[in-house]
């Protein structure tokens, strides 16, 4: 395997795969994945397993293991409230400055134009 010194991940899928870090395909995986991970670190934190989470939800195991998928397009803001509620959390969203170090940082900025 090539070795890939001084360079951050998504610079590294650059140089190994090809694949470039400003793709708006990139930005949307990575977004996914983020969702994923917190639904998981979440309910791992309170102890749930994916059973026991879809349960107090009232839906099927599968959904869960859907839903911490990072592949999963899914996603629903209803079902993520229910995942907070359940987990005695809540639903914060953020826009952020972007930073170098963010996956869409050298994408242009698309502003919504009325008419």
């Amino acid at each position: 395997m090539k070795e890939v010194k001084g360079t951050d991940a998504l610079e590294a899928l650059g140089n190994r795969y090809g694949i470039e870090p400003d793709d708006e395909d990139v930005l949307d995986a990575y977004e996914q994945m983020m969702i994923a991970q917190v639904i998981y670190d979440a309910r791992t934190e309170a102890g749930l397993t994916q059973q026991k989470l879809a349960e107090l939800i009232e839906t099927k195991q599968s959904v869960i293991s859907r839903l911490e998928n990072a592949d999963y397009e899914g996603n629903s803001l209803s079902l993520l409230r229910k995942i907070a509620h359940a987990l005695n959390k809540r639903i914060r969203i953020e826009l952020a400055p972007l930073t170098r170090h963010d996956p869409a940082y050298d994408l242009p900025p698309t502003y919504a134009k009325h008419g």
